[in-house]
């Protein structure tokens, strides 16, 4: 039977003031496979996605490629899951759009020469290549998003966590990155509140709601269990 490459058993999490965030989350993430994450604002997606890599730690069990999420274990989990944050400026820093998205390679022990073959390696892979010597400060909305997917491309993850992908992209710009993603072979977890876009990409969905996952399935049975088409 295929092992998930994310295993999530219980998972809870309360912030400091007192507000509980993530009450008693399953989920399971399979090779290959790309899953919604939907609901309102608040409901838990993004605080879940940021603790597939540590970043947040609560109380349960989670696995990512057979490892526990433990602090000896973050350096290794970090090179396995690939995140792309709604902001692309905060991941864009360099001069160029070639050196940012070398960076993590760089970091990750490579020579300087290998991180860049790295980096165009990726670049290519998401249409961005002919941005390589810009500055990533004047690239459009669209196109800054697909870098920062190269960035994160660059570093060879086996799972690709992108929240709110589509914000500020315009039809085309969108299309683009349905094209790009749907040529990925790693397995995805979008969070998202752009229907159509689920529809174009996710295998299936599941549905949050004040820190529980209440219902799961195609993207279809989900937005039509909780009336959720916009």
């Amino acid at each position: 039977m295929t092992q998930p490459v994310v295993d999530v058993r219980n998972l809870r999490y309360q912030y400091p003031d007192g507000t509980v965030a993530l009450d008693g989350v399953d989920f399971q993430l399979y090779p290959g496979e790309t899953v919604a994450l939907l609901g309102p604002n608040g409901s838990g997606k993004t605080t879940f996605v940021l603790h597939l890599n540590g970043l947040f730690q609560g109380e349960g069990e989670i696995l990512v490629c057979g490892m526990p999420v433990t602090k000896p274990n973050l350096t290794a989990i970090r090179a396995k899951v690939g995140m792309v944050f709604q902001d692309s400026d905060e991941q864009l820093f360099l001069p160029t759009v070639l050196e940012d998205v070398a960076f993590g390679p760089r970091n990750q022990g490579l020579t300087p020469a290998a991180a860049i073959a790295r980096a165009r390696a990726a670049l290519q892979q998401t249409g961005m290549e002919h941005v390589a010597a810009k500055a990533p400060y004047h690239l459009s909305a669209g196109e800054k998003r697909r870098v920062a997917l190269a960035g994160v491309l660059a570093m060879s993850p086996e799972i690709l966590v992108l929240d709110e992908p589509t914000t500020f992209l315009d039809p085309p710009a969108e299309r683009g990155l349905v094209q790009c993603l749907t040529s990925l072979p790693q397995a995805k977890i979008l969070v998202t509140h752009d229907i159509p876009f689920a529809r174009a990409l996710a295998t299936r969905a599941v549905f949050f709601e004040k820190g529980k996952v209440v219902a799961a399935g195609s993207v279809e049975e989900v937005v039509r269990s909780h009336d959720w088409e916009i």
